[in-house]
């Protein structure tokens, strides 16, 4: 066969250049990161404060970093910040409820605390019941469960607040959790998740109208006897539902 008869390979078409167009964009635009949201900024700025207390920053370098926290437009520009903190590499929380399910809390409260143009206070070593009502109207109530003993495994604090205020405090061993609004007011739960997954939780719900309600734990105190006074609730209800 003559080799200048012998067919010869087709080159392959080029590939079509890449359009811009409203459905696709160009292959080599980068991704858009996500935006920070202030909660997101918050939780960075807690990280730095935290390594400010515990010496790991210097009052510079906090200062440095915080600034940059809340210029920052995205997530990824506030992992830098924390990059070599420990509280960044701590995994994230996972989703819980704000109130405990429909029917499994009375409606009706086991106490009322009521203040108008006047103050009521519930601490020391008390019995903390399933469901607590405050109502401050010009007047202050204080409920601190730091030395409360603890039957319930869900307790839920209903707090109205007019031109007052409504203070709350837990032990940091049980967890806090609720949801609330405020008129012209402040409605605040620092959230907080005990490391015993059995542990209370104390939900807090309501609102304030020219008023302040404040639920947040108090550091150093911790409930000791936790276990002994939850698990003989649990013990006396198993007991009541076998028959026993």
């Amino acid at each position: 066969m003559d080799l200048e008869k012998r067919p010869q390979p087709q080159e392959a078409p080029a590939a079509a250049p890449v359009t811009e167009g409203p459905e696709a964009g160009p292959r080599d635009a980068p991704p858009v990161g996500l935006r920070a949201s202030d909660a997101d900024r918050d939780r960075t700025a807690d990280i730095l404060r935290e390594a400010l207390a515990e010496g790991r920053l210097t009052a510079e370098e906090h200062s440095e970093r915080i600034g940059g926290v809340y210029r920052a437009k995205t997530v990824a520009e506030l992992d830098p910040y924390v990059a070599d903190l420990p509280g960044a590499h701590q995994p994230a929380a996972a989703a819980y409820a704000t109130a405990p399910l429909p029917g499994t809390i009375p409606t009706e409260p086991d106490e009322n605390l009521v203040a108008v143009f006047s103050s009521s206070t519930r601490k020391g070593r008390w019995r903390v019941g399933r469901r607590t009502h405050a109502y401050a109207v010009f007047g202050n109530v204080e409920i601190d469960l730091t030395e409360a003993l603890f039957e319930y495994k869900e307790i839920v604090i209903k707090a109205v607040s007019v031109f007052g205020n409504v203070e709350i405090r837990v032990p940091e061993n049980v967890s806090l959790r609720g949801s609330g609004s405020g008129v012209f007011g402040n409605f605040e739960v620092d959230t907080l998740e005990a490391s015993d997954a059995q542990a209370p939780v104390v939900f807090v719900d309501g609102f304030s109208v020219l008023g302040n309600i404040e639920a947040k734990p108090k550091r150093g105190k911790l409930v000791a006897d936790l276990h002994k006074y939850v698990g003989r609730y649990v013990d006396k209800q198993m007991r009541k539902h076998l028959g026993h």
